[in-house]
């Protein structure tokens, strides 16, 4: 087993490996920027060391800064979370060309997998549904219109290379697709260092489901259930939860089978995730493989009881599966929320800025991975994401009033988030009645404006004006009875 671990990453998701690394005992390193040196992954790490710039290509992208950083600590294998470097094939050959190892699938299969065309031929191949496409020449509008035209609209333009988002656009007309191709290739430059394009099906009231898969080096592979991900905002996931409300047993144990095929076709090794489209008739289509830990990771967790993050770990030092598919028992509900630094009214920008107050929700059922903390500085060169929040429960019903129960107990103040927003999702009786498809946000609130009760503007608006004038004597004498840091730490010598 490993004695040293590198998390090549930033924020909850480095805190969140760390603890299981502590659990294990496995030492870790932290990487940082600039603006990261106070970060709650840095403090939590046994050893940090500082990349550079803020500029992810100065720091959390720079591969031989990482590499040399492992080398110079003594670690001997390198976590790299999700994000940044988690899906660059690059990276993963360096790892292995240093004798480090990288924890995650082989380079070669980061690279078949991360390219949605090569990926697509190998599912087909093995028999997976996959929804109708092609590659496009990026520049040539003749071939744009003539896919679009043999497919059928409407269409999904994507980034050939890459995800999250980045590059997609849904054209419903032919006067939409020529300004939307070159949109989507000019963004796939910028994102990914390849302008081509690709284009699918769009598949009307389809559900994103996943599934989690875990297999070793020694050809075993298993599956633990689904993850449904369909409320999503600029085509990236805010909410999930599982198990999904669309799957029967029957289609559960399908879906199941398939991931495990495309696990096995692929020469996948490590934990990933394979992302299936749903439509409303029942039939699902491969749509794509995560190859690394997903951001939703808990709610799998939180049902299985299994700790993703230790059998990455068990898997890369060579250690077969510990777990067989009929070991998989699954019980409850879990739901997740992301908290990014973003506000819902300004089509969900980034917020970032000094967190002035920080107070995480608690209670039976309610785990919070969380970065930050008061005081922290939220960088806006990096992804805006604060925290996830989860909750489990016995039924969906009692996890869906969990959840909101701690979203209104999720204090953050200083930057704006999606609290309000996920709160009235989650209320809304479409999410209560498990109607929830990709188009769910458009759908249901395109329109949205935040609810302000007339009771909480005027509670503000007196908070306000008496922290302002400073003449509310009872707030004063509160804050003068208040024990000081020395008093609360009660008995104590110098």
């Amino acid at each position: 087993m490993f004695q040293k671990i590198l998390i090549a990453n930033r924020g909850e998701i480095a805190v969140r490996i760390m603890k299981t690394c502590r659990e294990m005992g496995i030492k870790t390193v932290a990487v940082y920027s600039d603006v990261d040196t106070t970060a709650l992954h840095v403090m939590n790490a046994d050893e940090s060391i500082h990349l550079g710039q803020a500029e992810p290509s100065e720091s959390y992208l720079s591969i031989d800064k990482i590499i040399a950083a492992a080398k110079e600590t003594g670690a001997t294998a390198i976590h790299p979370g999700y994000g940044f470097l988690a899906e660059n094939a690059m990276f993963a050959q360096a790892c292995q060309e240093n004798d480090i190892t990288f924890i995650g699938p082989s380079a070669e299969v980061i690279r078949n997998l991360g390219d949605k065309i090569t990926a697509r031929k190998i599912m087909a191949d093995s028999g997976l549904p996959v929804t109708p496409g092609t590659t496009i020449d990026s520049n040539n509008h003749d071939a744009w219109t003539q896919a679009a035209e043999s497919i059928g609209y409407p269409v999904l333009i994507k980034a050939a290379s890459g995800g999250g988002g980045k590059g997609m656009r849904v054209v419903d007309a032919p006067q939409y697709l020529k300004e939307s191709c070159e949109t989507a290739a000019s963004e796939a430059q910028n994102a990914f260092g390849d302008n081509t394009i690709y284009m699918e099906k769009f598949l009307k009231n389809a559900r994103h489901v996943e599934i989690q898969i875990l297999c070793d080096s020694q050809g075993n592979a298993i599956h633990l259930m689904e993850r449904e991900c369909s409320v999503q905002r600029r085509h990236q996931k805010i909410i999930e939860e599982t198990p999904s409300t669309a799957l029967s047993d029957d289609l559960r144990e399908k879906m199941g089978q398939a991931a495990i095929t495309a696990a096995k076709a692929s020469g996948y090794v490590n934990a990933g995730t394979v992302e299936f489209l749903l439509d409303d008739t029942g039939k699902f289509y491969f749509l794509e493989v995560n190859t690394r830990l997903q951001v939703e990771h808990p709610v799998t967790e939180m049902i299985t009881n299994i700790d993703l993050v230790r059998h990455q770990i068990e898997i890369a030092a060579g250690k077969p599966l510990s777990l067989a598919q009929q070991d998989i028992i699954t019980r409850g509900h879990a739901i997740e929320c992301r908290i990014y630094a973003e506000d819902p009214e300004n089509n969900f920008f980034p917020s970032p800025g000094k967190i002035e107050f920080l107070k995480e929700p608690t209670g039976p059922g309610i785990r919070n991975d969380c970065g930050v903390y008061t005081n922290f500085d939220v960088p806006v060169e990096y992804d805006p994401i604060l925290s996830k929040l989860i909750v489990f429960a016995e039924t969906r019903d009692m996890a869906i009033q969990r959840m909101i129960h701690a979203l209104q107990n999720y204090a953050i103040v200083g930057v704006k988030t999606a609290i309000g927003f996920m709160l009235d999702v989650l209320s809304s009786e479409p999410f209560q009645k498990g109607q929830t498809y990709t188009n769910f946000i458009d759908v249901h609130f395109a329109d949205r404006a935040p609810a302000l009760s007339e009771k909480y503007v005027a509670c503000a608006a007196f908070l306000a004006d008496n922290l302002i004038s400073g003449e509310n004597t009872h707030v004063s004498k509160i804050q003068s009875e208040r024990p000081s840091l020395w008093q609360q730490l009660g008995n104590f010598r110098l």
